[in-house]
């Protein structure tokens, strides 16, 4: 059986909200499995929403930078938040940002491009390596376009222009005047900047995701002791949730509460008098899905101080 550390509970307990004896007792049902520990305590109705799974876990910026009918958003990592203020650190993620409206995803294609102080960016890289003292990578890039209309960026908890720790594209195809789409847009960036939904709509949910939290609601369901039936439909009821909770068409307009994004769209061109499509978003948070290594302050001053470290927790 895996051992169960402190670190390990206070890990679960940060990512869930659960308490610590229920995180001490999920972690020993599954072998100290962070990933379905969280599981098994969402099964059990203990955890908060899963959102807090995808805490950031490394330093640096998100960049955008529009131009017209095209976006780009890319994230550049580095070591600590300190490297984040540096005016070196920004204007490389503000050089690469514009850089990628030409190169859109593909990472090697952005490292090999030029950059303005000569070389290519993956050299400019290196050279801030070298002169600001800490490691830094040059981890995604997003582009989107559209044929008629704008792509519109909206940076969350700003450092500098255009850069911050959320950033997030929206692309609006249509005819309507460039200052609607632009300040529906950025209503748009903003919403989806503080819900963070998982596709546009239901259809393109990822099916691998939709699959576990059916195996989470059919768990929660067969506690309740309910026949078959009502069990299905528990558990059918739970993913129509699920679905119309994380997919952005779907979900409930932040500013109002009550207007699904898709009226909130169709609203605006029915006012525009011009037909408006949200056709696609991107949004970059600063470090998610990164695991982040974290040091035991506490046991490193017990080592240097030769006091014996504390056992596991049990």
């Amino acid at each position: 059986m895996a051992e169960i550390t402190a670190a390990s509970v206070k890990e679960l307990r940060e990512r869930t909200g659960a308490g610590m004896m229920d995180c001490k007792k999920a972690l020993s049902e599954n072998h100290g499995e962070m990933e379905a520990s969280v599981d098994w305590l969402r099964t059990k109705g203990l955890a908060a929403a899963a959102k807090k799974a995808g805490r950031t876990a490394a330093e640096g910026l998100v960049g955008v930078a529009v131009d017209g009918t095209r976006g780009s958003v890319v994230e550049v990592n580095s070591e600590t938040d300190f490297v984040a203020k540096n005016e070196q650190f920004q204007g490389f993620v503000a050089e690469v940002s514009k850089l990628a409206l030409t190169t859109g995803n593909d990472i090697d294609a952005l490292g090999a491009s030029s950059f303005s102080t000569g070389g290519t960016v993956a050299e400019a890289l290196t050279h801030n390596i070298a002169t600001i003292g800490e490691n830094q990578s040059l981890r995604r890039a997003a582009r989107l376009d559209v044929s008629e209309g704008a792509v519109v960026s909206y940076v969350h908890n700003a450092a500098a222009p255009n850069m911050g720790k959320i950033g997030v594209l929206v692309a609006l195809e249509g005819s309507a005047p460039v200052e609607t789409l632009n300040a529906l847009g950025k209503q748009l960036a903003m919403h989806i900047a503080a819900a963070n939904p998982l596709a546009l709509d239901a259809a393109d949910l990822d099916p691998a995701l939709v699959e576990r939290e059916r195996a989470i609601a059919i768990e929660k369901a067969k506690d309740s002791g309910k026949p078959a039936n009502i069990i299905e439909k528990m558990v059918e009821g739970g993913l129509a949730k699920f679905r119309k909770e994380n997919a952005l068409l779907s979900q409930l307009f932040v500013i109002d509460g009550k207007t699904p994004i898709a009226d909130v769209v169709a609203a605006a061109a029915r006012e525009a008098g011009a037909p408006i499509t949200l056709k696609a978003f991107e949004r970059f948070q600063l470090g998610e899905g990164i695991e982040k290594p974290t040091s035991d302050f506490a046991a490193e001053v017990a080592a240097t101080a030769g006091i014996k470290k504390p056992d596991p927790v049990a």
